[in-house]
């Protein structure tokens, strides 16, 4: 295969899901990748599960753009999610969670919009499901300009909802799992690049579960706190700003 033809064959996205014991709901959010209609490649993470996952997943291992990385130890979602960026050979990196999935042309009209915009990173509403897949009714959306100022105030940013030119995620991989990694790195990056895309539209199924750290109001409250502090915010200001994180808390799960 000469370079040309390389090129031609890379993928414009590469999908990093990491999963851990996650066989009862992997195959949903595999499917939701797999009818996005874009040459993509699909990296699954697996960080040590102990279940049935990589059973599940074995389904998918003919297929060209399916790719299966096992950690050897458990590692968290955050090094697995840098793992499988700096694997990735698309142009965009977008992430998804086992448990979640995605509507049909959710990566069609981010990658348009990116591409009307200039930005580098595109978010998505979400619709918050219930673990057996319906729906709560619940809707979160996401404005159309994403700023840093508009993001410390509350992160409205989902993980399994972004897509993002691969050179910028790894220059700012996710650090720091005893806070909300993924929040940290999209403030970093928006404060880089001033601006992000948001699609208010529910095109990510957003799955509840007991599980996430994010569903310990508790846990999850002095997580953002730390996330001030790790970019590198005074204690009075980490103070005013984990107020309205509070008070977009109490709306957010009204």
């Amino acid at each position: 295969m000469n370079k040309e033809e390389k090129a031609m064959s890379r993928p414009l996205v590469s999908v990093v899901m990491p999963v851990h014991n996650g066989e009862k709901y992997i195959r949903d959010a595999v499917e939701s990748v797999f009818v996005q209609e874009l040459p993509l490649e699909l990296l699954v993470i697996d960080d040590g599960s102990s279940d049935n996952t990589e059973k599940v997943l074995a389904a998918y291992k003919g297929r060209e753009d399916f790719r299966y990385l096992r950690n050897e130890k458990n590692i968290g979602a955050a090094a697995s999610r840098n793992k499988g960026v700096l694997h990735a050979r698309g142009t965009y990196v977008a992430f998804l969670d086992a448990d979640d999935w995605w509507e049909k042309g959710k990566l069609k009209k981010q990658l348009k919009l990116l591409e009307k915009t200039g930005y580098v990173l595109c978010s998505t509403g979400r619709e918050l499901m219930r673990p057996d897949g319906t729906s709560t009714g619940k809707y979160i959306p996401v404005k159309e300009k994403l700023t840093y100022r508009e993001l410390l105030k509350h992160n409205s940013i989902n993980c399994s909802s972004v897509l993002i030119k691969r050179e910028v995620i790894k220059e700012f991989p996710m650090e720091h799992d005893d806070s909300h990694e993924d929040y940290i790195t999209w403030l970093k990056i928006l404060k880089k690049y001033h601006y992000g895309a948001g699609i208010n539209e529910p095109l990510l199924k957003y799955r509840l579960s007991e599980g996430g750290k994010s569903r310990n109001k508790w846990k999850s409250a002095a997580m953002t706190y730390k996330v001030y502090r790790y970019m590198g915010l005074g204690r009075g200001k980490s103070a005013v700003l984990f107020v309205s994180y509070a008070v977009h808390g109490l709306w957010k799960y009204r």
